[in-house]
């Protein structure tokens, strides 16, 4: 059984005075009826500040960081590395977001060197995958998806795969107010899925959790929760809002 596992992810947003303040609305009306795993994902200027509160509030809740560097330390101006979010109490990390493939021009070659970093370090991937809507269009939606499955996890061990998370995530659903529907949703996850069987074994496509993420809300959450092969999401703009992100939790 795959616990269900709601992400939120707050891209470039909240000062870190704006994230603790965030967090502790939240504590005051928290409440998690599905004993489903949640984790938030900060600015990396939040980091520390937000762990400070989920720890104060005892809270039941990891934090992510939404990128990381592959190298472990050296001259890299602006990068991040693990240890570095290990140190301030970083589980999960968000690698492969359309936004930083399509923004900076990160490729699966440079994620697939991120996920393996990640591992080698005892961290766990959140790995966005996810097609345009041109490919969508043009049927190479899964064709395109699955390659990008295959070489983002290119030399990881099966051991390693269990502590993955895949969010499936359509680009022109994201931050569009358009979502794909809970059967199309389901379809590409669900070939997802098929691929991790195929490349590694039926016993970690059953345990490998796949997210959808692209414009997650209160009012879609549960039938989206709902489908077999769907075990989360990674919520966006709605993870802004205390009132939605507690809704979803609590879909």
């Amino acid at each position: 059984m795959r616990r269900p596992f709601i992400a939120g992810n707050w891209k470039m947003n909240l000062t870190h005075i704006e994230a603790m303040k965030f967090v502790e609305d939240i504590g005051y009306s928290f409440e998690n009826k599905n004993d489903v795993e949640i984790c938030i994902c900060p600015p990396f200027t939040a980091l520390r500040s937000v762990k400070t509160v989920l720890e104060s509030d005892e809270m039941d809740v990891s934090l992510g960081a939404q990128n990381v560097y592959f190298e472990e330390s050296g001259a890299y101006t602006g990068e991040i590395s693990t240890d570095m979010l290990k140190a301030i109490g970083v589980e999960y990390v968000i690698v492969g977001h359309s936004e930083r493939r399509e923004i900076l021009n990160e490729t699966d070659d440079t994620i697939n060197k991120k996920v393996k970093a990640l591992f080698n370090a005892g961290l766990k991937p959140i790995l966005c995958v996810g097609e345009s809507l041109d490919i969508r269009e043009s049927g190479k939606a899964e064709e395109f998806v699955l390659l990008q499955v295959e070489r983002c996890l290119e030399g990881i061990s099966e051991e390693n795969l269990v502590k993955l998370t895949i969010a499936y995530e359509p680009i022109w659903a994201i931050g569009t107010g358009k979502t794909a529907t809970s059967d199309d949703a389901d379809f590409m996850c669900g070939k997802i899925r098929e691929k991790i069987k195929k490349d590694f074994s039926e016993k970690s496509a059953q345990v490998l959790r796949i997210q959808y993420g692209g414009s997650v809300k209160p009012h879609n959450i549960s039938e989206l929760m709902d489908m077999p092969d769907i075990d989360g999401a990674l919520v966006g703009g709605a993870s802004l809002n205390v009132e939605d992100f507690i809704a979803i939790i609590n879909y």
